[in-house]
């Protein structure tokens, strides 16, 4: 039985209002001044106190700061005669958790009752019956989607209810999980009917090795990672606007719903939309596709200098200055971009004090936070047990924002004028299953993804490339495939397979085949 303390110098007036909770079930203790009120509240556990404003002795608002002191987490409602608007200020100022006026009817007490003591539990209740009702919509959804669009729309909706019974701590969480891993599978299968008819009809001639476009049902209008400034930034600066490209590295589409509540302070969503990373989902060949426009074959055929091999021991994003550079001129742009990686916080503020000085129409600044997040996860027990699964993981992205310099260079983007284009490389997904994979010596270590020589998996649940032109994909070797991990299973070798199975089993991997690792947010903001 929840508990409620009123206190009110004219208490035996209210016995109305006293009898029509007790029928509904409330426990009320009831005191006439403010120091019973304090000392109420030392001596007894009560959910909710309600407390008259205008009380001899100690006033409403004295009576409320005690209180708070004491208890900085129990609700204190306001109730008062007085529509002063300085009263008010001094009450919520105080983090009074309501504000009634007198007279109250009991429909104003019950209301706020189910707000400050039973709202996670209708909330929970409320999300409970939506995602039940709507369980078999979902899952026609997943079984009958045939387009890229209907992928994204799945992505959608189970990312919604994802957050939504988060804030309810659900018990249909699990359900969700194995729609979730139902849908991976299913889209797994559609990317490999699809992904190659994507790039064929793109018109990306490598080699002359595209000599026809086949018709498949996905046919969208795709965007993929090298689609990014052409279809999205340069419109922008040719209606003369200031843009700022911000990509923040493994970035989920999940995320970016959990930080767009804070982001709306300073922005407009213009566009909330979901584009295609390319395949791997790997920075060394989705980012630096962005920044080209090329596909990965591309830039080593038309740029060898800033393209780095798998086995090579230099980074494998060092030259995005440089490629952006040469796709501004491929497009006869007149830009000068100013490009900043951001890796620390010391940095990010020095960023912010260039960007408000600069004039240049284009900037682009990558943020590498969510890309070290994910590697510490993986690295560190502690981070483990901080980031134990997607909620987890969501809330730490929330807390990042909130508190880096990340939230105040969006409040400076703003008041500069400049619209946001905010994206990512990839996503990531958590990984559970581990599937034994056989290749040279020479293969890759990437746990989503495998490129080498005589790759072979007994697992039916993988996508095989063996020509990797095709897919606009570099060849280390005349014998190299690439082999793609899909849903949530990854890679791991014969020699000590169980350790390393264990030791990566529910960690945040990123480089194969994924709703969370290929559809990935494109926003486009204005400035508020």
């Amino acid at each position: 039985m929840n508990r409620i303390l009123w206190a009110d110098d004219e208490i035996d007036l209210l016995k109305p209002y006293i009898i029509y909770l007790e029928e509904k079930g409330y426990e009320v203790l009831t005191v006439n001044n403010g120091e019973d009120a304090v000392d109420m509240c030392q001596r007894e556990a009560v959910d909710i106190v309600f407390l008259d404003e205008n009380m001899p002795g100690l006033s409403g608002l004295e009576t409320l700061v005690d209180i708070k002191q004491r208890h900085p987490a129990l609700p204190v409602v306001m109730i008062t005669k007085s529509e002063e608007e300085n009263l008010m200020n001094q009450a919520i100022g105080e983090q009074i958790a309501d504000y009634l006026i007198k007279p109250v009817n009991p429909s104003q007490i019950l209301l706020c009752l189910k707000k400050h003591i039973h709202k996670k539990a209708i909330i929970e209740e409320h999300a409970n019956t939506g995602y039940r009702e709507e369980f078999s919509d979902i899952g026609w959804m997943i079984t009958s989607a045939t387009t890229l669009a209907e992928w994204q729309a799945v992505q959608r909706t189970l990312t919604k209810w994802e957050m939504q019974l988060d804030d309810a701590g659900s018990n249909m969480r699990e359900m969700l999980q194995m729609q979730r891993k139902e849908a991976n599978k299913a889209f797994a299968k559609f990317i490999q009917k699809n992904y190659l008819s994507w790039l064929q009809r793109r018109s990306l001639s490598l080699n002359s090795i595209f000599t026809a476009v086949q018709k498949s049902e996905g046919q969208d209008d795709v965007l993929l990672s090298p689609d990014i400034f052409k279809k999205k930034v340069f419109p922008l600066l040719d209606e003369g606007d200031k843009v700022c490209l911000v990509v923040i590295d493994n970035f989920r589409y999940d995320q970016w719903k959990t930080i767009e509540p804070l982001v709306s302070e300073f922005f407009t969503v213009r566009e909330d939309e979901i584009c295609t990373s390319i395949l791997p989902t790997a920075t060394q060949y989705a980012r630096n596709a962005i920044f080209s426009g090329l596909l990965p074959a591309q830039i080593q055929e038309m740029f060898p200098q800033y393209w780095v091999e798998e086995g090579d021991d230099d980074g494998k994003n060092i030259y995005e200055e440089q490629l952006l550079q040469t796709l501004i001129k491929r497009y006869r742009r007149k830009e000068e971009p100013e490009y900043y990686k951001v890796l620390d916080s010391d940095f990010f503020e020095r960023v912010i004090s260039k960007i408000s000085s600069h004039k240049n129409s284009l900037s682009v600044v990558v943020i590498n936070f969510i890309d070290m997040l994910s590697h510490s996860r993986t690295e560190s027990k502690m981070m483990r047990e901080l980031c134990s699964d997607e909620s987890a993981y969501r809330s730490l992205t929330l807390s990042w924002f909130q508190h880096s310099p990340t939230r105040r260079f969006f409040e400076c983007l703003s008041k500069l004028g400049y619209k946001v284009v905010l994206t990512t490389d990839h996503g990531t997904v958590r990984v559970e299953t581990p599937v034994l994979v056989l290749g040279d010596k020479n293969t890759n270590t990437n746990l989503r993804y495998k490129v080498g020589k005589a790759l072979s998996c007994k697992s039916k649940d993988v996508f095989l490339m063996e020509h990797p032109k095709q897919y606009g994909l570099t060849s280390p070797n005349l014998s190299s495939t690439y082999l793609y991990a899909t849903a949530n299973d990854f890679f791991g070798y014969p020699n000590n397979f169980n350790y390393y199975a264990q030791y990566y089993t529910n960690t945040f991997q990123h480089g194969g085949i994924s709703l969370e690792e290929m559809l990935i947010p494109l926003i486009t903001l204005d400035p508020k």
